[in-house]
């Protein structure tokens, strides 16, 4: 029961206390002066009726007498008029019946009124003739009891709808701030951390808001502590501090998790940049000139980078980048080579370096397994030969011969994209995700989504997703993947949870928007509920956009995650507006945890004490043996992922 119904009750209790003493109080205060009245009311009669009649007695004149009698009876209301002789004998007498009209039986029990006799002597000259006894009847005494008693009921019950009205609306206002106190204690279980301003002005109620107050700042802080610790311990660890960018380890590990999880299916671009003569500028021009040019550099790079899924940028040392671009085709490579050289002659012409050879690129394609060793020295050969071709030169080379795939041009990829389309060949893997502390208990599972090629063989998303949002098509390809996944039975399945990537920017298209929610609406009973996943740093760069399509899809019952989670360098503060149901830890960070001694694990173990902060699920993903599963486990993360746990496996083929 709501405080505010336990007071307005003990409110009403007490008024019923208090009504209820009175009106006993009223009851027999009037009772009391009504036995009075009819007791004086008697005792008048009977003497002055004693004085009027012993004139007639001493001339023995009983006509006259009966008379009187009668005139006194009838004009009065009395149960009964005696006249009684000296020998006791009743000589006249009238009585009246007791009849009480109108007024309940039960009120005549509950309150009795005995009716007073009185008596006055009748003289006959100068001797006792005899007594007139007179009783009052109470009838009267009873109706204006009973009047009084309706009278007062009924103008205590007024005041009692009006207590308990005006009442009422006098808790609810005085009670404000405690349903605010309430709001905000709710808001903290969600991890909102909101503040009252406006105090109330009772001294017990703003002791209780204020004290509130200080505590929700306190574990706002705390849980902004803990995001700067785990921010801390990533950019010590793999960032770059005058750039942002990630460092070397950042990018080994990068390069490390991507050619682990694509296996023999690996293909994409590495490139090397190199700023010339950055000593001789910090040397003539000061240290801030030069770290102006790395800022520039750096801020070009994520430009020309950011529609690459899951690619990396690292400064390696002094005047030297390195850009990972999996599943990046030799055509991509050469494009992004050319916009720096472009952007080396506008440097140039801004003077903000010495000369006008400002910087070369060089850069190697792969499409085989390799390492980050083999890639860094084929894109260092690479960048010495751009070195020799001229001023701000590039060249990308080859690390073995390519495949047809690896070098399709843009206009055969597109036409292989519309074709796609067309036909909705488009097939569906799918990989589970299990509990780390029991791998009975599935999570869901993870979509991945493949096309077939002329040749028959099968390309990964990641090698068509990249041309498909620069054309415009990756909407489409979403829609076609949703679609196939909704006809999946749950049962057949295994889970009632199915993990799809989806692009965030095909939210930005607002026909996409409105057929995923009304297709949510009307989804089989069959399907499986849907978790959408959205790449961390894209999601990051639309956050409105996902948080509110997220926020739908909630309330339909579904939900959304971050996939990638920690690749790049956000501020995790973003988690505490966005609230994804669960984020899955980038595989860079699992495969660098050999140990409780890692910045690694330090690192998950942080940002899992964030997430969780915020009922967020933490899962790990490319989890590929026992070592690292039980070092998460150590960790308390929800799931894991990888093929540790279970490799990618047609949908529907059991």
């Amino acid at each position: 029961m709501t405080l505010y119904r336990q007071l307005l009750i003990f409110t009403l209790v007490l008024f019923i206390v208090l009504f209820t003493g009175t009106w006993l109080a009223k009851l027999k205060t009037t009772r009391m002066f009504l036995i009075d009245q009819l007791e004086s009311h008697a005792q008048d009669t009977a003497t002055s009726l004693g004085l009027s009649i012993s004139p007639y007695m001493a001339e023995n004149d009983l006509t006259a007498v009966e008379t009187m009698f009668n005139a006194v009876f009838d004009r009065g209301y009395y149960r009964a008029i005696q006249f009684i002789n000296i020998e006791d004998k009743v000589v006249l007498e009238r009585i009246l019946p007791v009849r009480i009209e109108g007024i309940p039986e039960w009120f005549i029990h509950f309150v009795p009124l005995e009716a007073p006799r009185a008596s006055a002597m009748v003289m006959a000259g100068w001797r006792q003739a005899g007594q007139v006894i007179v009783e009052s009847h109470p009838g009267y005494a009873y109706k204006t009891l009973w009047e009084t008693v309706v009278s007062t009921t009924l103008w205590y019950g007024i005041m009692g709808l009006a207590v308990i009205t005006v009442g009422g609306m006098g808790l609810q206002f005085l009670l404000r701030p405690l349903r605010r106190v309430e709001h905000q204690a709710d808001a903290l279980c969600r991890r909102q951390y909101e503040i009252q301003e406006n105090l109330p002005r009772t001294r017990e109620l703003r002791t209780v808001v204020e004290a509130m107050n200080r505590m929700t700042y306190k574990i706002k802080e705390m849980f902004d502590e803990q995001a700067r610790v785990a921010e801390r311990l990533r950019k010590n660890a793999y960032s770059d501090s005058l750039t942002g960018l990630g460092n070397r380890r950042y990018l080994e590990s990068q390069v490390a998790a991507r050619l682990e999880r694509d296996k023999g299916g690996a293909k994409g671009t590495f490139l090397l940049l190199q700023i010339n003569d950055l000593q001789e500028l910090n040397r003539q021009k000061g240290f801030q000139a030069g770290d102006d040019l790395l800022q520039r550099v750096a801020g070009r790079l994520r430009d020309l980078t950011q529609l690459v899924p899951h690619g990396a940028l690292a400064r390696l040392s002094g005047g030297d980048f390195g850009i990972f671009l999996p599943d990046a085709g030799l055509e991509d490579g050469r494009l992004i080579a050319q916009d720096l050289a472009r952007e080396f002659a506008q440097l140039a012409v801004e003077q903000l370096t010495l000369t006008n050879n400002v910087g070369h690129v060089g850069g190697v394609t792969y499409d085989r397994k390799t390492d980050f060793g083999q890639l860094l020295s084929g894109a260092d050969t690479a960048l010495r030969a751009a070195q020799q071709s001229g001023t701000n030169a590039w060249q990308i080379d080859s690390l073995a011969g390519e495949n047809d795939a690896a070098v399709r041009g843009q206009g055969r990829w597109k036409a292989l994209l519309d074709q796609v389309l067309a036909e909705k060949n488009i097939l569906l893997f799918v990989q589970k995700t299990v509990r780390s502390d029991d791998y009975d208990t599935i999570l869901h599972y993870e979509v991945f989504s493949r096309i077939r090629e002329e040749s028959g063989g099968l390309l990964r998303a990641g090698m068509f997703i990249p041309l498909a949002e620069r054309l415009g098509l990756v909407s489409a390809l979403d829609r076609i993947v949703l679609e196939k996944a909704m006809q999946i039975d749950a049962a057949k399945l295994g889970a009632d949870q199915l993990a799809v990537n989806i692009s965030a920017s095909s939210l930005k298209d607002p026909a996409f928007r409105d057929w995923v929610l009304q297709s949510l609406r009307t989804l089989p009973a069959t399907a499986p509920k849907l978790r959408f996943e959205f790449v961390e740093y894209s999601a990051v760069q639309l956050l409105d956009t996902v948080r509110d399509f997220g926020a739908q899809i909630q309330q339909l019952g579904h939900g959304y995650g971050l996939d990638h989670f920690g690749h790049g360098f956000s501020n995790f503060g973003y988690l505490q507006s966005l609230r994804p149901d669960y984020v899955k830890i980038d595989r860079a960070y699992i495969n660098e945890m050999t140990g409780r001694d890692t910045d690694s694990h330090f690192f998950v173990d942080s940002l899992t004490s964030v997430a969780h902060s915020l009922d967020i699920l933490v899962i790990a993903e490319g989890v590929e043996n026992e070592e690292q599963a039980a070092l998460l486990r150590g960790l308390n993360l929800d799931g894991i992922q990888g093929h540790f746990i279970g490799q990618p496996e047609e949908a529907g083929s059991g």
